[in-house]
């Protein structure tokens, strides 16, 4: 994958080379009908909860401020009800049929944010401070397992065959996503974590509930097995770009695009893929990134490490590969996921949306 210049010097994910340019319109069409279609049944669940947690969610999902007033916040990208509608169209059936998978999944993904949030530490997010800052860390646990919750009722209410074939995937799906989190909390404590322990890791936080969104519409639309595997397994690869694409902007992101510190990653100690990469590449640059992490892990000090500190871990894993080796795996798994893509029968237009979506996913820059 290329590199352009962007913000602060550093360089961002481009179009991969050979790839055709994304077509940004389409793609921002997707997007925008997933949020429109999506988004009154995400709000009427949420009605659904008991106070506060109806407003700390609301709050999570940007639709009021701190305060209560109505807000117009940054609800996210809205790729994976995108990719749920889109995968009721690839099984012959309506949009329209998708949205309570579309619901369901966002719903679990929103749970694995508000925790996440809390457990890293993270005080901001998409640019507005997180929900256990505002609300507290009881809150955050809270609304966070009422959205969980919320999931798979919305399902289950359906009360179909289909449902319960989605409900399955979803919960799957969830078991994976925690299965995830927690490997990642643990790799923070250890010197060394491999490239494929790395991967599995971000196949089961990342992977598998964008594997599911690509799914869930297709088993509500009746999808036999295979159509639906066909399916997790696209959405399961470009979970690893789209993680991939992360773990970069986790480095080297421009603060202003991503809502998060600088050198966000390297403060809360993450074996992301860079870090990984660079530290198995082997080389000077190596042997001393490995070292200085190593320091790091038993020091004290860390919270009060200064930006060049940072700076400098961020260029030694450049310096021995990290940031090239995981560009070029974002390139790798988007060709895994559109192969397994053409290994499904659907409409030319359908297979051509989700190809597009592919391509934003791994060139993104926020």
């Amino acid at each position: 994958m290329s590199v352009s210049t962007g913000t602060r010097g550093e360089t961002v994910p481009t179009v991969p080379p050979g790839n055709p340019a994304v077509d940004t319109a389409d793609v921002s069409a997707l997007l925008e009908r997933g949020r429109t279609l999506s988004t009154p049944v995400l709000r009427a669940a949420v009605d659904r909860l008991a106070s506060p947690m109806d407003t700390v969610a609301a709050y999570h999902f940007g639709w009021i401020d701190a305060r209560g007033n109505p807000a117009d916040g940054d609800g996210g990208k809205a790729v994976r009800p995108a990719l749920a509608l889109l995968s009721a169209e690839a099984a012959g059936a309506a949009p329209e049929i998708g949205i309570p998978g579309a619901v369901a999944v966002e719903l679990v993904h929103n749970f694995s944010l508000l925790h996440d949030d809390l457990m890293d530490g993270d005080e901001q997010r998409r640019h507005r401070d997180t929900v256990w800052k505002v609300h507290g860390p009881a809150q955050a646990i809270l609304v966070g397992d009422a959205l969980f919750a919320l999931a798979n009722e919305i399902l289950l209410e359906l009360g179909t065959v289909e449902a319960g074939r989605a409900t399955r995937r979803l919960t799957t799906a969830s078991r994976k996503l925690i299965d995830g989190q927690a490997q990642d909390i643990s790799y923070e404590h250890r010197e060394r974590v491999t490239v494929e322990e790395c991967l599995e890791m971000e196949g089961n936080k990342t992977g598998a509930l964008l594997a599911c969104a690509v799914s869930i519409g297709a088993v509500l639309g009746g999808a036999d097995e295979r159509t639906a595997d066909k399916l997790e397994e696209y959405g399961y690869h470009l979970g690893l770009a789209f993680q991939a694409v992360d773990d970069l902007l986790g480095i080297w992101g421009d603060p202003e695009a991503t809502g998060k510190q600088t050198w966000s990653d390297l403060r809360q100690r993450k074996k992301s893929l860079p870090v990984v990469a660079a530290l198995a590449a082997g080389g000077e640059a190596s042997e001393r990134l490995g070292e200085l992490l190593a320091a790091d892990a038993k020091s004290n000090d860390f919270d009060t490490f200064s930006e060049e500190e940072f700076a400098f871990r961020a260029a030694l894993i450049e310096e021995a590969g990290g940031r090239e080796w995981t560009s070029q795996e974002a390139r790798r798994q988007h060709a895994v996921a559109i192969q397994a893509l053409n290994e499904v029968d659907m409409p030319a237009q359908v297979r051509a949306q989700l190809t597009a979506l592919a391509d934003f996913v791994v060139v993104r820059k926020r």
